[in-house]
């Protein structure tokens, strides 16, 4: 009887290990599928990759012609998931994003409301230059982000799962913008700068996009796959040292004790959520990696880009030349 339970638990405890062992390998092959058509971007892939298999939104912030539209693209076909754009312009209104509700006349004449959904119902919605809409429309997608759902006329509509927001944002261009609030920014799990690529790649790019057959993405992962990944994210153990690290490290980030001498540098810093999302961050990062219990280390290389987003400087510390980049960089050294 003892035997067989045992036989059992190794049976159940085998299959689990196969089971990760398979969504590792999918993780790392749609990793593979999407370098293939994007060049000389491994960190923003890789970023984004990790925000998605967290259950995250991001924000990716780059000058044009970085290929972010492109990356979403291939995200969506690499990954399976039904992916939509929405240009983000001023006369941009909530119902083009959420949908509206229109009036129908049925057989007899009966007329009732139909409620036609919009963009937003897609499992991989772009958003691009989110920060040229007003507020109003800006803000129709936090409720999408946060809970799953949708409101319009008072009815409930559920998204699609696995949902995430991809937005782009132009840093340069901010003549007739809406700068995103301090609440909606905290709802993206990272914000992601798009650099320009090394000499290597752009030659690569150079090549490939301008010969008569342009490489294509191709299908690695279904939507159903990417879901059980993201199940075994929160399945990962993670290490007393690696909490306590993460926990440092945010509350470092905030005005007061914590923060020791460079409180005063600090305007105001990152709340939990904050917490929550480097916690499953670090998780996803170690599983495209192949690892499966994070480091101080997965830590330490995610910290920038989880923060940068969730705090302000002083004046004092913009006066000193002071950076948000560079003082969560400082703040990461002391737990590295």
């Amino acid at each position: 009887m003892t035997s067989a339970t045992g036989e059992n638990f190794e049976s159940l405890d085998a299959m689990i290990v196969r089971s990760a062992e398979t969504t590792a390998a999918n993780v790392r092959a749609a990793k593979a599928g999407i370098g293939q058509v994007i060049f000389g971007q491994e960190a923003v892939v890789e970023r984004t990759l990790i925000t998605i298999l967290s259950g995250g939104h991001g924000l990716l912030v780059g000058v044009p012609g970085l290929a972010k539209t492109k990356l979403v693209e291939t995200l969506g076909t690499v990954l399976g998931l039904d992916a939509r754009r929405v240009q983000f312009t001023p006369d941009l209104m909530p119902s083009d994003i959420l949908g509206a509700e229109v009036l129908e006349e049925g057989a007899g004449g009966r007329r009732s409301f139909r409620f036609i959904p919009g963009p937003v119902f897609a499992q991989l919605l772009m958003a691009d230059e989110i920060n040229r809409a007003s507020p109003r429309t800006q803000s129709a997608l936090l409720q999408s982000m946060q809970e799953g759902h949708v409101t319009v006329a008072g009815a409930r509509h559920d998204l699609p799962k696995p949902f995430h927001v991809l937005a782009t944002q132009n840093p340069l261009e901010q003549e007739g913008t809406y700068p995103l609030p301090e609440a909606q920014l905290d709802r993206f799990l990272m914000e992601i700068d798009v650099d320009y690529p090394d000499r290597d790649a752009e030659r690569k790019i150079l090549f490939d996009t301008t010969s008569a057959e342009e490489t294509r993405p191709k299908a690695v992962m279904t939507a159903d796959e990417l879901a059980a990944a993201q199940r075994l994210v929160r399945r990962l153990p993670v290490g007393e040292s690696v909490v306590e690290a993460i926990l440092t490290l945010v509350r470092s980030a905030r005005p007061g004790p914590d923060a020791g001498a460079l409180s005063k540098f600090i305007a105001w810093g990152p709340g939990p959520r904050a917490s929550q999302s480097l916690m499953l961050a670090v998780r996803a990062r170690a599983l495209l990696d192949g690892r499966y219990a994070p480091s101080v280390d997965d830590v330490v290389a995610l910290a920038e880009p989880v923060l940068k987003h969730r705090m302000a400087l002083t004046f004092a510390a913009r006066a000193d030349g002071e950076t948000v980049p560079g003082l969560v960089a400082k703040l990461a050294a002391k737990i590295g």
